[in-house]
C-alpha cells in the first residue's frame, strides 16, 4: 500500500488546518506504539554505537557519516529475528522510527568534537574538561531541539517540503514493514556479514589486540622473546620498505624527498573502503585530485625551495618533513581556502536557499483554529516551550560558552540572533536538498565574530560552533520527524526521542574524544598535541583553526608563496563551482573535496578513491535490477559501506581502549 500524501494542488490550496485534519484522519496512528521502553533503550544504545564510529570516521576523514537508514535496518533485523524465535513481539513501524530518530540525533552530537571544540584546543592549548563539553553540547543541542518545532508546523505541516533523506528512510520503513522484509533482511545479512569480516581483518591489524591475544593469553613472548607482537600492517609498502633496508633496495623519491615522507603510503584501510563508496566516485575523484596536486607536485616543490623544513622539538631533536608538517607549514593554507571558498560559492549560488526559507517561516499566518480546535494541539510540542524554552536556553547557553571558554558575554549575544537566522537558513537547505551547509554558514559566524575582535581565537570559534550545532540539531531534527509525520507518528513523542539521543550522543562519545585523541602522556598529562596523528588527520578541526589563525594574525606572517597559492585556490575553487553550477552539477570536481584531499593522508585519499571506484565499476557492470550481483553491488552498497566502516571502527576503537589497559 503506499504511503498517503497529499498532491500538489492540495498543497497548493487547503489551509493548514484543512491539512491537519487531513493528516490526523488519514495518516494518524496513535494507537501504536512509538516511544516505548525498548525503542528508548535501543535508540540510546544503537545511536551511543553509531555515534561512536562517526566520531572514528570524523577523526579520520572530516566527514559526517549518516546514521539513520544503518539504525532501521539493524533495528529491524533484530526485533525481526527474536520475533521469529518466539522471544519478544516485533518492532512497531513506529517504534522503528523512533529508534532511528534517537540513533540519528546522537550521531548529530559528533561534528563539534571533530571541528570546533577540537580547534580551540589545538589553538589555545587548554584541554577543555569532560563535564564540560558534556554540558556545552546539550545546552547548544536544546537550543537546535525547541527552534526546530516552530519551523516544523511551517516546513512539514503546512508546505509538505521534501526532506528527501527524512523522506527516504519513509518511504524505507515502509517497504520494510508492508511486503518488502526479505530485502531489508538480505540488507541487514550483507551488513552482519561484512561487518564480521571487517572487524576480524581489523582484529589481526590492531597492535593492541595481538598483544592482548599473544603476551596477556597465549603468553608467547615467555617462549619466544619477542617485545612486539606480530600483526598485519595495513600500510601494506611497510613490507616492501622492511626488505628494502636489508638488501639495499630501491627508495622512490620525488625531487628527492623520500615518498613516505611525503604521505606517499599504500593502506588497506576497509573503513576508507566504505566512506569512498558511500561519497561516490566523483567527490573521491576530486579528493585524490587535491591530495595528488598537493603532495606529489607542490609539496616536493616547496621543500626544495626551503618553505617546508625540518624543525627542531621542545627538546631539541631535529624532526624531519613529516606529511602533517608538510600540511602544517604550508599547504593548510591554500587546501581551507579551497574548502571555504568553494563551500561558500556554493551556499550563495542557491539565492532561493535564502530567499524561500525567510518568505515561508516569517509569511503571514493564518489562523490555527478554522474548522473547530486545532486536532493536533494535543499531540503537537507546545509552542510555549520553544517560546519560554529558546530564551532560556539561549542566556544558559551564553553563560556556559562564557564559563567554560571565556567568551565575552557580549560577543555569544551578538551571536545569538546571527546563529537563529542561518538555522533557518540551514533547515530550509535541508527541507529541499538534504545538504545542511553548516561548514558554511558557521565560517560566516566566523568571520563576523572575528571582525569584532580578533585577539582571542575562541570568540570566533566557539560562536561559530554554536551555529554548527544548533542548526545541524534544527535541520536534523526535521528531517528525522518528516519520516514520522509520512507513517502518521506522534510529532511530540519524537521530539522526545531526539532529546534522548542527544543524551546519548554527548555520554558515549565525549569520553570517547579523551580516549582516542588526548591519551595522557608518560607523565599521565593530556596535551593538544595528540589530537592531531598520523592516524587521525582531523581534517574539519584544521580547517576550523587555519580560519581562526587567519583571523588572529592576518596574512602578513605567511610565507609569500603561501599567499600565492591562496590566490590561486580561491580562482579555481571558484571557477569549479561555477562551472558545477553552470553544468547543473555535470562538471566532475568539487573545490571542497579538493580542499579535503589537500589535509587528509594521501593513503586514506587514494584508499577512498579505490573503494569508490570498485562500487561505481560494479554499477556500471551490473546494471539489471533484480539479478544477484545488482542486489548486492548496487542495491546493498549502504550496507556494505556501513559494514566496513562499524566493522573498522569499533574493533580499532576497542584496540584504543586495550592499549590504555595495557599501558
Amino acid at each position: 500500500m503506499p504511503l498517503l500524501q497529499l498532491t500538489e494542488e492540495q498543497v497548493r490550496t487547503m489551509s493548514r488546518t484543512e491539512k491537519d485534519n487531513w493528516w490526523f484522519k488519514n495518516v494518524y496512528r496513535g494507537d501504536m506504539p512509538q516511544l516505548t521502553l525498548r525503542s528508548g533503550l535501543t535508540g540510546f544504545i544503537l545511536g551511543g554505537v553509531l555515534a561512536a564510529t562517526a566520531l572514528y570516521i570524523g577523526g579520520k576523514t572530516g566527514i559526517g557519516i549518516g546514521v539513520g537508514l544503518t539504525s532501521v535496518i539493524m533495528a529491524f533485523a533484530l526485533f525481526r529475528m527474536m520475533a521469529n524465535l518466539g522471544w519478544l513481539s516485533d518492532f512497531t513501524i513506529l517504534e522503528n522510527n523512533c529508534t532511528q530518530s534517537i540513533a540519528t540525533a546522537a550521531g548529530y552530537m559528533v561534528m563539534p568534537l571533530i571541528s570546533s571544540l577540537a580547534a580551540y584546543m589545538l589553538v589555545t592549548g587548554h584541554i577543555v574538561p569532560w563535564w564540560q563539553m558534556i554540558i556545552w553540547l546539550i545546552v547548544i543541542a536544546m537550543i537546535g531541539v525547541l527552534l526546530a518545532f516552530p519551523m516544523k508546523r511551517r516546513f512539514i505541516n503546512e508546505d509538505q517540503l521534501p526532506f528527501p533523506e527524512g523522506r527516504a528512510c519513509g518511504v524505507v520503513l515502509d517497504a520494510l514493514y508492508t511486503g518488502k522484509a526479505e530485502a531489508g533482511m538480505f540488507k541487514a545479512k550483507l551488513l552482519g556479514i561484512v561487518g564480521l569480516g571487517t572487524g576480524l581483518y581489523q582484529f589481526i591489524s590492531s597492535d593492541g589486540w595481538m598483544r592482548l591475544v599473544q603476551f596477556k593469553i597465549l603468553r608467547m613472548d615467555k617462549w619466544t622473546g619477542l617485545t612486539e607482537p606480530w600483526h598485519f600492517q595495513e600500510t601494506i609498502d611497510l613490507y616492501y620498505y622492511t626488505l628494502a633496508a636489508k638488501y639495499q633496495w630501491w627508495i622512490p623519491k620525488i625531487m628527492g624527498t623520500d615518498i613516505r615522507q611525503l604521505g606517499l603510503r599504500l593502506t588497506l584501510d576497509a573503513a576508507m573502503f566504505g566512506v569512498g563508496g558511500l561519497m561516490g566516485i566523483r567527490v573521491a575523484t576530486s579528493v585524490v585530485l587535491g591530495a595528488f596536486i598537493n603532495f606529489v607536485v607542490l609539496a616536493p616543490i616547496m621543500i626544495q625551495r626551503g618553505e617546508i623544513k625540518s624543525y627542531l622539538a621542545p627538546s631539541g631533536a631535529l624532526i624531519n618533513i613529516s606529511r602533517a608538517e608538510i600540511v602544517n607549514q604550508w599547504a593548510l593554507w591554500w587546501g581551507v581556502t579551497m574548502m571555504v571558498v568553494g563551500s561558500l560559492v556554493s551556499l550563495f549560488a542557491k539565492p532561493e536557499l535564502f530567499t524561500t526559507a525567510f518568505k515561508k517561516f516569517f509569511a503571514k499566518k493564518e489562523a490555527t483554529v478554522a474548522h473547530g480546535d486545532d486536532v493536533l494541539g494535543g499531540i503537537e510540542l507546545p509552542l510555549w516551550m520553544s517560546w519560554v524554552g529558546v530564551p532560556v536556553f539561549s542566556v544558559l547557553g551564553a553563560w556556559v560558552t562564557h564559563a567554560f571558554f571565556g567568551v565575552p558575554w557580549h560577543m555569544t549575544f551578538i551571536a545569538l540572533p546571527l546563529i537563529f537566522v542561518l538555522t533557518v537558513i540551514c533547515t530550509n537547505s535541508m527541507a529541499l536538498t538534504s545538504w545542511t551547509p553548516t561548514g558554511s554558514l558557521a565560517k560566516i559566524t566566523q568571520f563576523t565574530m572575528g571582525a569584532i575582535d580578533r585577539s582571542n581565537p575562541a570568540n570566533n570559534l566557539i560562536p561559530a560552533g554554536m551555529t554548527s550545532e544548533i542548526a545541524a540539531n534544527a535541520a536534523n531534527l526535521l528531517s528525522d520527524i518528516k519520516p514520522g509525520y509520512m507513517l502518521g507518528a506522534k510529532p511530540r513523542q519524537q521530539a522526545i526521542g531526539h532529546v534522548i539521543g542527544i543524551f546519548s550522543g554527548a555520554i558515549c562519545c565525549v569520553p570517547l574524544f579523551f580516549l582516542l585523541f588526548l591519551p595522557p602522556n608518560a607523565e599521565g598529562v593530556r596535551t593538544s598535541a595528540t589530537i592531531v596523528s598520523e592516524q587521525f588527520a582531523m581534517p574539519a578541526a584544521l580547517q576550523w583553526k587555519g580560519v581562526a589563525d587567519l583571523i588572529t594574525n592576518g596574512v602578513s606572517k605567511l610565507p609569500a608563496s603561501a599567499v600565492v597559492s591562496m590566490i590561486v585556490a580561491a580562482i579555481a575553487a571558484v571557477t569549479f563551482e561555477v562551472l558545477r553550477i553552470v553544468t547543473k552539477g555535470r562538471f566532475p570536481i568539487s573545490a571542497v573535496s579538493v580542499g579535503l584531499g589537500v589535509v587528509l593522508p594521501p593513503a586514506s585519499c587514494f584508499a577512498m578513491w579505490l573503494g569508490a571506484m570498485i562500487f561505481w565499476w560494479k554499477a556500471r557492470s551490473k546494471p539489471t535490477p533484480g539479478t544477484k550481483q545488482h542486489d548486492i553491488w548496487v542495491e546493498g552498497m549502504e550496507p556494505i559501506c556501513a559494514g566496513l566502516i562499524a566493522g573498522a571502527a569499533l574493533v580499532g576503537i576497542g584496540n584504543a581502549i586495550v592499549n590504555v589497559l595495557l599501558n
